[in-house]
C-alpha cells in the first residue's frame, strides 16, 4: 500500500495484533519507521517490522557505545 489513507493508518495503530507485549509496534504493512505511541502523548517508538528501524537502534547503540568509551578513556 503505497499510501494508506488517514483511516487505514488509525485502524493499524489500534490494533492490538501490531503491538508486541503491548509496547512494541510491528506492522510489515505500514511503511512508516516512526509512529505514535499507544498514548501519542508519550512520544514516538519505531516500526520494528521495518529492517530500517534494527538499522537505526544498531547505529544508536553503536553512538551511545562511542560517547561511553570517550568519556571513559579520559581518566
Amino acid at each position: 500500500m503505497q499510501n494508506p489513507s488517514k483511516e487505514t493508518l488509525n485502524n493499524w495503530h489500534k490494533n492490538p495484533k501490531n503491538w508486541k507485549l503491548g509496547l512494541f509496534y510491528y506492522n510489515k504493512e505500514d511503511k512508516r519507521l516512526f509512529v505514535d505511541k499507544r498514548n501519542p502523548n508519550l512520544g514516538i517508538t519505531i516500526n520494528f517490522a521495518r529492517r530500517e528501524s534494527h538499522l537505526f537502534i544498531l547505529m544508536a547503540l553503536i553512538f551511545f557505545g562511542f560517547i561511553l568509551y570517550i568519556i571513559t578513556s579520559n581518566k
